[in-house]
Formats: C-alpha cells, structure tokens, sequence
C-alpha cells in the first residue's frame, strides 16, 4: 500500500485521525499536512492521531508530525498520538521526538489525556514507555 487513508470521528472535543497506510515523503505526507491545517483553520484544537493502522512512517512523515504538532500548538491546541507501533516507537526514541509528543498506549487513555486536561499539562506516558524499552 503506497497510499495513506485519514478517516476522522469525534469522541466528546476531541477529533481523532486514523491513519491507514505509509507516512511518506511525497503524496502521503501533503495529504496528512493538507488535513492537518485545513482541521486548524477550521478551529479543531485537540486532536488524536491514532496510528494503529500506519504501515510505515519515514524521516519526512516523521517531519509532518512535528509540523502538525506545532501548528496545533500555535494555536492554542495539542496534538497526541495513540496506538503506534514498537517500530514507530523506536523511531520516536532514537530521535528523542518522544519528548515533543504526547504519546498514549491506547486512543481511550488519549482521549482522558484530552478530558484531564482543562486543568493542568497532561503527563506524557511515553515517558515511561520510553524508559521501559531502553532499560
């Protein structure tokens, strides 16, 4: 599959993306950018990505996500990712792009993060994901 698929629903105030495919430097990676700012612009401010479904992210999609995040931060928003695999993962880790992100094992403890969260910074469970698989 060269292509990427980006279905959106709504749980509550928070928007969630699922991404079926590859996060890659060409058509795939304009197309998650595109939908990303068009969401922004038309004023979604918490948004979940959830990538149970992403085959493949490379250096470039890894760039797209970092924009998205920062667009949404810009503008009073957040941006969490949900359901990445171990290989994506690592790919967080070695980059250390697991400090930037908020990071949930599952989309339900993604879209609490979002309901805890009126109040104070949600901690990011990729910290302790994180330090789990370099211990």
């Amino acid at each position: 599959m060269d292509s990427l698929t980006i279905e959106q629903r709504r749980s509550g105030e928070v928007l969630i993306l699922d991404l079926n495919g590859k996060i890659t430097i060409g058509a795939t990676n304009r197309q998650l950018q595109d939908a990303l700012r068009r969401l922004v612009a038309e004023g979604e401010r918490n948004i979940i990505l959830d990538l149970s479904r992403a085959t493949y992210v490379d250096s470039s999609g890894l760039g797209e996500l970092v924009a998205g995040y920062s667009s949404l931060k810009r503008s009073g928003g957040r941006l969490a990712l949900a359901n990445i695999s171990e290989r994506i993962m690592d790919l967080m880790t070695i980059t250390k792009l697991y400090t930037v992100f908020d990071i949930y094992e599952t989309e339900a403890e993604a879209v609490k993060s979002f309901e805890n969260a009126s109040d104070e910074t949600p901690p990011s469970a990729v910290v302790n994901a994180a330090s789990t698989r370099l211990s």
